[in-house]
C-alpha cells in the first residue's frame, strides 16, 4: 500500500470526500472542488489574522445528514488569540477572544457538544457549541501544541512539553500523565474507533499509545522532527508528516509507504471522511493531496490489488489469469473471502463471485461512507455511520441488527463479529456487554439478554461452522484473558470458560471450528475447543503449541484458513505457518457421521491430540462405541468404564442423563430424568453425587423411595462414624422404618420396569438415541 501524491497551491481541512477548505498566512480561505479541480476564495480574513488550525464540525453530530452533505461550520484558530466560527458559505458566525498569545489548536468533540482550544499561554479551555466559555481545563507553564478528544468526549488529551496528559472534564477527577518523548511533543491524535493515541515530537519519532499510557509502538529516529500526525477515521491506518516527508502507517505502527515530496515541513494533516485521501498543509505554502492505492487482498489462489482510486486488479496465481475491474466512483473498502469480492465505493456496493468477474451484483448505498465490511459463508456485513447491515451475496438486505444507544461509526474489526447465522457486537457505552443477534432476523438471540462479562471486552470472535444451536463465541478481555461460551442459552446459567491468558489476538478457522490464538512467544491452536463443554480433562490434550521466535518479535495473528495460519511480523511482512492437516480431516468425518473413517484416521496418525479430539467429538455426538475406542487409545480407563456402564443402561433417557453427567452437567442430567418420569433414577443420581437435600426433596415430593434415601444416608454417615445433624433427615427418620430387604426389592422392581419400557434397548445399543445428528462443523 502506498500514497499517490499531487501538489496544489495554498494550504488544509476536509468537509466532504470531494471538498477541501484551506487557510494560510495570505489571509484567504480557499475552497477546493476535487471533482473538477476548481478553486474559489471563500473568505478574506482580517490582516492581523494568521490561521493556525482548522477543524470542521463533526458530520456524525449533525441531525439528518446524508452522504452528499458536508459539515456546516468550522472552527479556525489564529495567532491574535481568537478563534472564529465560520460557516460553509463564508460567513463569520462568531469571533471569540480565547487566549493570551496565539491559539495554537482547536478541536470539536466527537459528539459536537463542545470545542476545546489550547494556546501559547499554556491554557486549555472548553467552549460550548455557540462559542461560550464553559471552563478552563488546565493551566500549564509552557505552550500546548496539540489536543485531542477521547472517543466518548468526556476527556481531553493535551501536550505538556515532553509529556502527554489525559484530563477528564470533571473538575474533581485526577489527570493521567506520562513522559512520552525526549523532545517537545508537537502533534497528537486520539482515534474514536480503535481508542489509540498517536504522538509526534521534536525527538524525530512518532509513537502509538493505549489509553493507559502504555507504549505500543515507537518509530526509529527520522531526519527531522515529526510535525503532524493523523488517524484515518476507521482507525486502521495513520499518516505522519515531517520535513519533505509523508509516511503512511498501519495502526500497529509499521510503515506501508514513505513519500518524499518537496513541500517543506507538513504542519497539519487531515483525512477525508472515507479514509482514502489525506491533505497536508505544507511549509512552502502549498497543500499536498495523497490517495491511498495498492491495497492488497489475498484469499486462496486469488489476489486483489487496488491499483488506482477507481480500479482493482485481480490475479489468479494458479494460472496467472488477470482481470481489471473499473468503478464509477472511488473505492473506499474491499474484502475478499468465502468465494466473493465485496467492494464499497462512495455510492455503491459491488459483489463479485470468484467464479465470474464479469457480472457483479450492484446496489446503491443509502447513507454515509462504509467504514467496515466483514464476511461469512452465507452473507456479509456492512457498517457505515448510521447503522449495521447484513446482506446476502445476491445483494438482498437480510437484517439491520441494532441495540439501544448503538454507535455504528465507532465499530471496528475487534468489536463486531459475524458467522453464517449470528452477529455479535460489543457495546461501546458498557464494554463488559456483548449483544448477540440472529443474522436472519436481526433479533437478539437466546433468552433476549446480552452476554455480560466481569471486565471490559476488547476483542470478540464467532466460530464459522456447525448449526446455530451450537454456535460458540470467544472474547479477549482487558486482562488479555481468552474466554469461550455458547451463544444460545435458554433458562440455564451461562457458562463462560477461560481458555488461556496473556492472549494478544485470536482467529477461528474458516472451514472447521478450530481456534488459534497468539500469546507471548507462542502460537496456540485448539483443535476442538468445544471439548471444554464435553470433558475439561481433554482440552489440554487437544491443544497444539508452536514457538514463534522464528517470526521475530511480537508477530500478529491475521487469519486461520484451512490448516494454514497467516502471521504479520512487526515490520509488516506476512509469513505463513501450518498445523497438522489431520484434525481438519477428522472434523469433516465427524460432520458427516463417518465414525469408522475417523477411527481409521486416528489409528493411522497415532497422535494423542487427534485421539483426544475424536474422544470429545464422539462423546458430544453420543456415539458410545467410538468414544470408548478413543478414550481407550489415550488410556483414560475411568472414562472407558463409565461409557461401558452407560451402554448397559436399557433406557435411552437414562443413557442421555449419564452422558450429561459425563459432560459435568448435573442439572441437565436430572432434568432429563424428571422429564422422562424416571423419578427413581433422579433420586439415585443425587444420592451418588451426595446431593442429600435434593435427593430427599425429590423423594418427599413424589412420595416414593423416602426409605431408600434415608437408608443410603445412614450408610454414608456410618462409614465415617458421624451422627446425623440434618434436621430434615432427623424429622423423617422418626416416622420411616429402614428395611433393606424392602428397599432392595423396590429397587429391583424399578430396574425391571425400566427393562420393560418400550424405549429399552439393552446393552446392544451402539449410540445414545438422539445423538445420531453427529457434530456439524
Amino acid at each position: 500500500m502506498r500514497f499517490k501524491t499531487t501538489l496544489q497551491k495554498d494550504c488544509v481541512g476536509w468537509t466532504s470526500p470531494d471538498e477541501v477548505y484551506s487557510a494560510a498566512d495570505d489571509h484567504r480561505i480557499i475552497k477546493w472542488n476535487l471533482m473538477n479541480n476548481e478553486t474559489s476564495v471563500l473568505l478574506e480574513l482580517p490582516k492581523d489574522c494568521f490561521p493556525t488550525s482548522m477543524h470542521w464540525f463533526p458530520k456524525s453530530a449533525q441531525a439528518g445528514v446524508g452522504k452528499k452533505a458536508g459539515s456546516d461550520v468550522f472552527a479556525l484558530t489564529s495567532t491574535e488569540g481568537k478563534f472564529h466560527l465560520i460557516s460553509r458559505t463564508g460567513r463569520t458566525e462568531k469571533s471569540v477572544e480565547a487566549h493570551k498569545g496565539a491559539v495554537l489548536c482547536g478541536r470539536w468533540s466527537y459528539d459536537g457538544t463542545a470545542l476545546v482550544t489550547a494556546g501559547e499561554d499554556g491554557q486549555v479551555k472548553i467552549w460550548s457549541r455557540s462559542g461560550m466559555l464553559r471552563s478552563t481545563l488546565t493551566q500549564n507553564s509552557i505552550p500546548v501544541y496539540g489536543i485531542a478528544w477521547s472517543p466518548d468526549s468526556d476527556q481531553v488529551l493535551f501536550t505538556n512539553g515532553r509529556q502527554l496528559v489525559i484530563k477528564p472534564l470533571q473538575a474533581s477527577a485526577k489527570p493521567q500523565m506520562w513522559k512520552a518523548h525526549e523532545g517537545i511533543i508537537l502533534s497528537v491524535d486520539w482515534n474514536a474507533v480503535n481508542n489509540l493515541i498517536l504522538s509526534g515530537a521534536e525527538d524525530k519519532r512518532y509513537k502509538v499509545w493505549d489509553i493507559y499510557g502504555r507504549q505500543l509502538y515507537s518509530s526509529s529516529s527520522h531526519d527531522y522532527p515529526i510535525t503532524s500526525v493523523s488517524w484515518t477515521p476507521d482507525g486502521e491506518m495513520f499518516a505522519i508528516g515531517s520535513f519533505n516527508t509523508l509516511r503512511l502507517c498501519d495502526r500497529s505502527g509499521w510503515s506501508y509507504a514513505l513519500e518524499k515530496p518537496n513541500t517543506g515541513s507538513i504542519f497539519s494533516l487531515a483525512w477525508s471522511s472515507d479514509g482514502t485521501q489525506v491533505a497536508g498543509a505544507c511549509g512552502n505554502g502549498q497543500v499536498i493531496f495523497a490517495n491511498v492505492i495498492e491495497r492488497r487482498l489475498e484469499w486462496k489462489n486469488f489476489e486483489a490489488t487496488v491499483t488506482a482510486s477507481k480500479q482493482i486488479h485481480i490475479r489468479n496465481v494458479m494460472n496467472d489469469a488477470t482481470e481489471k475491474l473499473d468503478f464509477r466512483d472511488r473505492v473506499i473498502k474491499c474484502v475478499l473471502g468465502f468465494g466473493h469480492l465485496v467492494v464499497a465505493t462512495s455510492t455503491q456496493c459491488y459483489i463479485y463471485s470468484t467464479k465470474n468477474w464479469n457480472t457483479p451484483v450492484i446496489f446503491d448505498l443509502k447513507e454515509g461512507s462504509v467504514t467496515l465490511i466483514k464476511q461469512a459463508e452465507k452473507h456479509f456485513l456492512l457498517v457505515d455511520g448510521t447503522g449495521v447491515y447484513v446482506f446476502s451475496y445476491d445483494g438482498r438486505l437480510v437484517c439491520t441488527p441494532r441495540y439501544p444507544g448503538m454507535k455504528a461509526d465507532i465499530l471496528n474489526q475487534q468489536t463486531i463479529a459475524l458467522s453464517s447465522d449470528t452477529v455479535a457486537i460489543r457495546d461501546k457505552s458498557d464494554e463488559k456487554v456483548v449483544y448477540v443477534f440472529d443474522a436472519q432476523t436481526g433479533k437478539i438471540m437466546g433468552d433476549g439478554k446480552p452476554i455480560t462479562h466481569k471486565v471490559e471486552v476488547m476483542d470478540i470472535g464467532l466460530d464459522q461452522c456447525g448449526i446455530t444451536a451450537e454456535r460458540k463465541i470467544t472474547f479477549i478481555d482487558k486482562n488479555r484473558d481468552l474466554f469461550l461460551t455458547s451463544v444460545r442459552i435458554f433458562g440455564t446459567e451461562r457458562k463462560i470458560i477461560k481458555l488461556a491468558n496473556m492472549i494478544q489476538s485470536h482467529a477461528w478457522n474458516d472451514e472447521t471450528n478450530m481456534l488459534a490464538a497468539m500469546t507471548d512467544g507462542k502460537l496456540l491452536v485448539w483443535y476442538y475447543p468445544n471439548a471444554v463443554f464435553v470433558d475439561k480433562d481433554l482440552l489440554p490434550k487437544t491443544l497444539f503449541e508452536k514457538d514463534t521466535s522464528e517470526f521475530g518479535k511480537d508477530p500478529q495473528l491475521i487469519d486461520f484458513l484451512g490448516s494454514h495460519l497467516i502471521l504479520r511480523r512487526s515490520e509488516g511482512s506476512l509469513v505463513y505457518t501450518s498445523v497438522s492437516p489431520y484434525p481438519l480431516v477428522l472434523h469433516r468425518h465427524a460432520m458427516n457421521n463417518k465414525w469408522n473413517d475417523a477411527v481409521r484416521l486416528c489409528r493411522f496418525v497415532k497422535e494423542e491430540n487427534v485421539w483426544a479430539c475424536l474422544a470429545a467429538m464422539a462423546t458430544y455426538a453420543k456415539d458410545l462405541n467410538t468414544a470408548e475406542i478413543a478414550y481407550a487409545a489415550i488410556q483414560e480407563a475411568d472414562k472407558v468404564q463409565f461409557i461401558i456402564n452407560i451402554k448397559e443402561i436399557p433406557v435411552k433417557e437414562a443413557r442421555n442423563a449419564e452422558m450429561a453427567l459425563l459432560y459435568g452437567n448435573q442439572q441437565d442430567a436430572e432434568a432429563i430424568l424428571l422429564q422422562a418420569g424416571l423419578i427413581f433414577r433422579a433420586i439415585m443420581l443425587n444420592i451418588q453425587l451426595y446431593n442429600w437435600d435434593r435427593a430427599l426433596e425429590l423423594a418427599v415430593k413424589h412420595k416414593t423411595h423416602v426409605d431408600t434415601v434415608l437408608g443410603h444416608r445412614q450408610k454414608f454417615l456410618a462409614r465415617f462414624d458421624k451422627p446425623e445433624t440434618n434436621k430434615r433427615y432427623l424429622q423423617y427418620r422418626e416416622g420411616v422404618e429402614i428395611d433393606w430387604a424392602s428397599i432392595n426389592s423396590k429397587v429391583e422392581m424399578e430396574y425391571q420396569k425400566e427393562r420393560e419400557r418400550p424405549s429399552g434397548g439393552g446393552s446392544s445399543s451402539t449410540a445414545v438415541s438422539g445423538g445420531s445428528r453427529g457434530i456439524k462443523t
